[in-house]
Parts: structure tokens; C-alpha cells; sequence
């Protein structure tokens, strides 16, 4: 049987057919209508989350008190946390495969200025924060690179902030009051957005040691290092740690790359993309039980014309494959027309709601569509098989 006869008779087979054909395409097309569109919703969710840890840029290390250890019997853990101190980023600051060291208190309090009140996220920081964090200052400066120890109560305000509180005008030299403490206004933040779901606009910035004050704290919550770009994480780390074991005595804090957040949550998010498109591979799994339904009751209803393709010299496997195409067909204009309603609905919710992240990349539609063909390869060889190992004699009695 020639090539082109094979698809002949597949096509009128499944255009004889139409309204069960259809029926059955359709099947397949909602299966891969969900798992294209789910791991499109988890695929931009994966780009989403990474853009976000990545918008402070990738060569930054993370430095938090404390050092989580097993001891003893297995289960036994126990948190060994003691203070990391504005001491501790002044000296690594000034090592010199870091550009700048940046000690951060983070909270929430009260904010008073211009006859209203706000409240709003605190970051005690330093002076080198719009360099670490890549952000940029609006009006006025950021805080001075005063003494630690002897910092001078001014503060920064953030785009919201400073809308919320003052409006349209520039506070610069107010006086504003958190907690308890009186603050006078230097600078107001670029707008940045939302990290993680941190507002970064709602928020006001104050010396380390002031906001170790408002808040009562001997320690800080951590030191966000940036160093250069050329050089290696890892030995940076290791340079940090080296220093820090020095000062401390012992490995009582804990040092995270900016690599390693990212390669973490990159893993977490690939397992969430896998499990949501597995979900919907349940209803591409139903669509295969349709075709094999299907090609089931077609073999059934077309014993005679198996009968008469035997007796013209047909031989057993074509017969065989005769029946796979015919399933792979089936499926494969499923497939295609999934793959649209796929494409369609992810265009549609960007859209309507265009903070929902949705992306398709073009090997998810590849595979997409190989996996749909497959799933009628599957559900069609049982069906062909009895087509193939049918009686010749018998087909043609058959009415």
C-alpha cells in the first residue's frame, strides 16, 4: 500500500465520520487545551517569580544571623542565633571584592507628617542602599554616611509615602514622626513596586541604628552584600565567612547567594509547572479513552471493508497501520485545535487581567502537540490489532 493511499483512506475514513470524529478531536483538544494552558499559567509564574529576585541583580549575598544545626539523635535540632552587628558590616564593607555592605532592620510602625498618619513598612538601613538595591532617589539624597553608632535621625520617604502624607508637595526638611522618635525628611524614593508582595513605595527609610532603637533590637535582621560581578559567588562567600568566623568565633550566622535563592526557587517552580501540567493531562488522558472507543466501534462497523483490503492483498501490518493513522489523525487534529484554544484563552486572561503572567513557550507547543499524537498512538493499537488479526475469510461475511 502506497503512502499516499494510506492517508487517503485515513482522511475519508475520518471525514465519513464527521460528527463522531469531531466528538472524538474534541476530546483531545480540552486535554491539551488545560495542560498547555496550565503550564503556559505556571511557565509565566516561573518568569514572574524570577524577574522579581532578580530585579536587585544577581551578584548579591545575603548574610542573616544565626546557624541552624543537628546535634546528637537524629531529629534532634536545635538554632544557635546570636547578634549580627553594624560592627560586622562596617568591616565587610570594606573588603575589596565587595562594593558596598548594607545592614537592614526591617518593621512596621506609625509614620505622622503633614497633619496625617501612615503605617507603613520601616527598613533601617544604610547609606550605600540605593546601590545594593538598585533604586533610585527622586528628590533630595539618600541618607549620609554618617558614623553607625552616631547617625543622625533623618529619614527617607517612599513614592507612596511621601503622595499619602504630603501630596503633590515636596516634604523635603519636614519633620516627621515614627514611633516615638522625631525624623527630619532628606529625600524621597523612585517609585520601585511591588517585591514579593512588599510594597517598596510604602515604605520609609532610616538609619540601621535608629531603627535598632525604635524597635529594641541588639541584632541585625541581616547584611545584603554586592560585590563584583566578575568575580566567583562561592569564593566570595567563602572570603565572608572567613572574616565573620574570625570576629564571631564560631559559624553563628548564615551566608546565601543570590544564585542560590534563585536556583532553589527556579527547582521549586519547575516542580509546580510539572504538577499543574499534569492536572491537565488527566483530561488528555480521557480524550485518549475516547479514541480508543472510537476506533474500537469503527473496527466493528467496518469488518467488511478490512474483509475486501485483505482479499485485494493488503497485508496484516498494513492493516495495522492503516488504523494507527487513523487514530494518530484523530488526535492530532485535536491537537492542533487545542493547541489554539490554548493560545486563544492565554491571550484572552493576559488581556482582561494582565498582572496574571501567562507565556507559552514554542517547545511547550511542540511537545504539546507530540504528546497528542502519542496519547493516539497508544489508544489506537489495540483497536488495529484486532483490525489486523481478524479472519479475512470471516471479515467478508460480515454484514
Amino acid at each position: 500500500m502506497l503512502l499516499k493511499d494510506l492517508f487517503n483512506l485515513s482522511f475519508s475514513a475520518v471525514r465519513a465520520r464527521r460528527l463522531r470524529s469531531s466528538l472524538t478531536a474534541l476530546g483531545i483538544a480540552v486535554g491539551i487545551t488545560a495542560v498547555v494552558l496550565l503550564t503556559s499559567m505556571g511557565e509565566g509564574l516561573h518568569r514572574f517569580m524570577l524577574a522579581e529576585f532578580s530585579q536587585f541583580g544577581t551578584n548579591l549575598i545575603a548574610v542573616t544571623p544565626g546557624k541552624t544545626t543537628t546535634h546528637g539523635a537524629s531529629g534532634a535540632v536545635m538554632s544557635n542565633v546570636r547578634p549580627l552587628t553594624l560592627d560586622d558590616a562596617t568591616v565587610l564593607a570594606k573588603l575589596p571584592q565587595v562594593i558596598a555592605a548594607v545592614p537592614m532592620i526591617q518593621g512596621n510602625a506609625t509614620v505622622k507628617g503633614g497633619g496625617l498618619q501612615r503605617s507603613t513598612y520601616i527598613f533601617g538601613v544604610g547609606a550605600d542602599l540605593p546601590k545594593v538595591w538598585q533604586i533610585g532617589v527622586a528628590a533630595g539624597q539618600f541618607l549620609p554616611d554618617d558614623d553607625p553608632r552616631a547617625a543622625r535621625s533623618f529619614i527617607v520617604l517612599g513614592s507612596r509615602v511621601k503622595q499619602e502624607l504630603f501630596g503633590n508637595r515636596v516634604p523635603l526638611g519636614e519633620i516627621v514622626r515614627v514611633g516615638g522618635s522625631r525624623f527630619r525628611v532628606i529625600g524621597v524614593m523612585e517609585s520601585k513596586g511591588q517585591l514579593l508582595g512588599f510594597d517598596l513605595d510604602d515604605a520609609v527609610y532610616i538609619p540601621a541604628a535608629k531603627s535598632m532603637e525604635l524597635f529594641n533590637r541588639d541584632s541585625l535582621m541581616e547584611i545584603d552584600i554586592l560585590y563584583e560581578k566578575s568575580l566567583d559567588a562561592d569564593r566570595v562567600s567563602s572570603i565572608i565567612k572567613e572574616v565573620l568566623l574570625a570576629r564571631h568565633g564560631e559559624e553563628d550566622f548564615t551566608i546565601v547567594t543570590q544564585e542560590q535563592m534563585l536556583e532553589v526557587l527556579s527547582s521549586v517552580l519547575d516542580i509546580l509547572t510539572f504538577a499543574v501540567g499534569a492536572l491537565g493531562g488527566i483530561s488528555l488522558i480521557v480524550g485518549g479513552v475516547g479514541i480508543l472507543t472510537i476506533m474500537t466501534i469503527a473496527v466493528k462497523e467496518r469488518t467488511s471493508e478490512i474483509g475486501l483490503l485483505t482479499s485485494l492483498g493488503a497485508e496484516r501490518h498494513q492493516i495495522l497501520i492503516l488504523f494507527l493513522t487513523e487514530a494518530m489523525l484523530l488526535s492530532a487534529l485535536g491537537g492542533i485545535l487545542g493547541l489554539l484554544l490554548a493560545l486563544s484563552i492565554a491571550e484572552l486572561i493576559h488581556f482582561i487581567v494582565p498582572a496574571i503572567p501567562v507565556h507559552t513557550p514554542w517547545h511547550y507547543v511542540l511537545m504539546a502537540e507530540a504528546l497528542a499524537i502519542i496519547v493516539g498512538l497508544v489508544a489506537g493499537v489495540m483497536p488495529a490489532r484486532q483490525a489486523a488479526g481478524m479472519n479475512p475469510v470471516d471479515a467478508l461475511r460480515a454484514e
